[in-house]
């Protein structure tokens, strides 16, 4: 599938400018002074060449307690991402219908959770009083892995640490990664800085990227935008998944 970007449409005589590459959610939290200074890397964003979609730990966990506020179940569940990872769930069906039907290969990560490959102090952060349930870290029957699919399991925030993610994606030709998941300042900018430094061009789904904290994830993603991915909205990930293919 061939490399697409984003262009910049002129404005009309009437219309308030908006530069395409900062109209995401971070523009209520980060000054235009700060825009400022990250300008050397505006450029064109874009779903690169060769892509699969990476759905980073949409597992059960995160989506304990409902569609709540956080503060709110994380009084009984810790782990959860709320209302937030609720939010995220018809946007990440869409992609994934996008991208099943266009024949992407699809990859997993989730956390390791047996015994022997739990060794002392090796965790993905350094939370405190993690319980280890094997049930809590199924996939959401909503993203359920199909025949084909790949699901890493990993000890680390990153699904690229200590894992044959990177091993997987160069056997099936993928050069490009689509993904999703949570949480955008934790596991999910982990695994988009090492595929970025594997040589992958990354590109983050906004509307599927999810936080417990929603300045947490506003930030990140003005950072990783700017430093190592494109993030871009779900409508312009599944329009261009739902082009017809043209060679590379």
């Amino acid at each position: 599938m061939a490399y697409w970007s984003r262009m910049q449409k002129p404005a009309r005589a009437t219309e308030v400018r908006i530069d395409p590459f900062e109209d995401h959610c971070w523009k209520d939290v980060i000054s235009p002074d700060v825009i400022e200074l990250y300008s050397s890397y505006r450029r064109e964003t874009g779903v690169g060449p060769s892509p699969a979609l990476l759905a980073i730990d949409l597992y059960e966990l995160v989506y304990q307690g409902g569609a709540k506020p956080v503060p709110q179940v994380m009084k009984t569940y810790p782990n959860s991402c709320g209302e937030y990872a609720w939010a995220a769930i018809a946007p990440t069906k869409r992609l994934f219908a996008a991208a099943r039907a266009a024949g992407l290969p699809v990859f997993y990560s989730t956390g390791d959770t047996r015994p022997q490959s739990q060794p002392k102090n090796v965790r993905a952060t350094r939370r405190q009083g993690v319980r280890i349930d094997p049930a809590m870290y199924a996939i959401r029957p909503e993203f359920a892995p199909e025949p084909g699919d790949v699901v890493i399991t990993k000890l680390r925030a990153s699904a690229f640490f200590g894992t044959p993610l990177a091993a997987h994606l160069t056997q099936v030709g993928v050069k490009s990664l689509i993904v999703c998941g949570e949480s955008t300042s934790g596991c999910l900018r982990a695994s988009a800085v090492d595929a970025y430094s594997h040589g992958f061009h990354v590109t983050l789904v906004e509307e599927c990227c999810f936080d417990r904290s929603l300045l947490s994830h506003k930030v990140n993603l003005f950072d990783m935008h700017h430093k190592y991915a494109d993030v871009l909205h779900v409508d312009e990930v599944v329009a261009h998944l739902q082009r017809p293919k043209t060679k590379a």
